[in-house]
C-alpha cells in the first residue's frame, strides 16, 4: 500500500470537496435588492426547491469531506485500512473504490440502515 499516493489522492479530494462546498454555499445576490421569491406564482416555489436541493448537496459533500478528513487521520495514526467500528481489515477493493472509507462493508451497511 503506497500511503504517500493515498494521502495525495485524499488531499486532492479534500480540495475538490472544499471547492464544491464553496460554490454551493456562496450566496450571490445584489446587496441592494430585497429578498423575494419571484414575481409569478410558482416562481418562488422553484427557487425554494433549488435552495433545498443545494442544502442537501452541501450536506452530502460535507459528510464526504468528514470521511476524507478521517481517512487522513487514520493514515497519520497508522490505522488506515482498518474498520473504525469493528476493527476488521477493509478489503483493498473497497479502499480502491472509496479511499476515504473508514468502515468495512458490513459496518457501513449497518450505519446506513441497509440491513
Amino acid at each position: 500500500m503506497d500511503t504517500a499516493a493515498i494521502k495525495a489522492a485524499l488531499q486532492r479530494r479534500r480540495g475538490e470537496l472544499l471547492d464544491e462546498l464553496g460554490v454551493l454555499t456562496t450566496v450571490t445576490r445584489d446587496p441592494n435588492a430585497t429578498i423575494g421569491f419571484g414575481k409569478r406564482v410558482g416562481e418562488g416555489t422553484n427557487q425554494a426547491i433549488e435552495r433545498i436541493e443545494r442544502v442537501g448537496q452541501a450536506d452530502a459533500l460535507a459528510a464526504t469531506l468528514a470521511d476524507v478528513e478521517r481517512a487522513l487521520e487514520k493514515l497519520d495514526e497508522g490505522t488506515y485500512g482498518l474498520c473504525d467500528r469493528c476493527g476488521a481489515v477493509i478489503p483493498v477493493e473497497r479502499l480502491d473504490a472509496r479511499p476515504w472509507t473508514s468502515l468495512c462493508v458490513g459496518c457501513a451497511a449497518e450505519r446506513s440502515g441497509s440491513r
